[in-house]
């Protein structure tokens, strides 16, 4: 053989593997960083949602625990016991009604990660 001449080798099996491994983990590393953008997001939204539940939760305590003091104490010489009964089914309104007020939240999908699901199942149907 001359010094001036190269020698080409064809990829071979273990040069395909080793091409498919550097596409795979590439591919996984760019979903990672699909899903570490997405996840600071919703840590975002997560840190919002609890500081307002926090503070509403406090507003509402305050609220209810000197309105129903008043509430009652005013209504106790005309409806004695009964005005407790209605208190309480007044309260079990408003506990249902913010139920499902956070429960409507969390179906906005603000805490998912719809970019990095739907890059991932296109990845899996290229893959099967």
């Amino acid at each position: 053989m001359d010094n001036n001449e190269t020698v080409v080798h064809s990829p071979g099996l273990l040069g395909g593997i080793t091409g498919l491994a550097k596409n795979l983990f590439g591919l996984v590393v760019s979903r990672l960083e699909l899903a570490a953008l997405e996840l600071t997001e919703v840590r975002n939204h997560v840190i919002e949602l609890v500081a307002i539940f926090a503070m509403a939760a406090l507003a509402t305590w305050f609220a209810l625990a000197y309105g129903t003091a008043t509430i009652v104490a005013l209504a106790w010489e005309e409806m004695g016991w009964k005005i407790l009964l209605v208190m309480f089914v007044v309260f079990a309104v408003i506990t249902l009604i913010l139920v499902m007020k956070g429960l409507a939240m969390l179906k906005q999908g603000k805490l998912a990660f719809p970019e990095t699901m739907k890059e991932l199942r296109n990845d899996r149907d290229m893959l099967m």
